[in-house]
Formats: structure tokens, C-alpha cells, sequence
């Protein structure tokens, strides 16, 4: 079964996302930046979700941990719980 770890930030809008993955892409800590502004609970592990499986995440957050490249910021990703920036660490097919 597919496996995956990884980290996000979580934002209520679309801007504030924008906002903070230039920040991310200029060179700012993207754990940092998830413990100065995610409004989820894992912004105190700078945003790390741990080790999860295929469909132990909303659909829309699946999608991107299960198909990007490991270690490149992906979003805006929109969900019922606001705007994600997502990194896959790492991911065993």
C-alpha cells in the first residue's frame, strides 16, 4: 500500500497561500513559515503530518500527496478546511 509523509500549511484564503509560497520559494523555512501562520494543529511540528496512507487524507489533499514530486511545494490546494501549501517528504508506491 502506498505510504507518504509530508507537511503543510493551512490558510483560510487563496491570497494568504500565494502570499506565503513566494515567501517559501524566496528562501523562508517552510516550517517556520507553517509555525508563524497555519491555523492547523500540526503548525507546532512546522506543519509535519507524518506517515499516512491512501485515503487517510481528504480527497483533494490525496490527489497532490500521491502524484507530485517529493519535496516540491504544491498549492494553492483548496479543501473543505481553507487553503493548503503541501510538501511531500517522502513516498513509497
Amino acid at each position: 500500500m502506498a505510504r507518504a509523509t509530508a507537511r503543510h500549511i493551512l490558510v483560510a484564503t487563496e491570497a494568504k497561500c500565494n502570499e506565503l509560497k513566494a515567501a517559501i520559494e524566496a528562501g523562508a523555512d517552510f516550517a517556520q513559515v507553517a509555525k508563524d501562520n497555519s491555523t492547523c494543529p500540526s503548525s507546532r511540528q512546522g506543519g509535519d503530518l507524518g506517515s499516512f496512507g491512501r485515503g487517510q487524507m481528504v480527497k483533494e489533499f490525496d490527489a497532490v500527496v500521491f502524484s507530485a514530486p517529493v519535496g516540491v511545494v504544491q498549492g494553492p490546494v483548496k479543501t473543505q478546511f481553507g487553503y493548503h501549501l503541501l510538501e511531500v517528504t517522502s513516498r513509497q508506491d
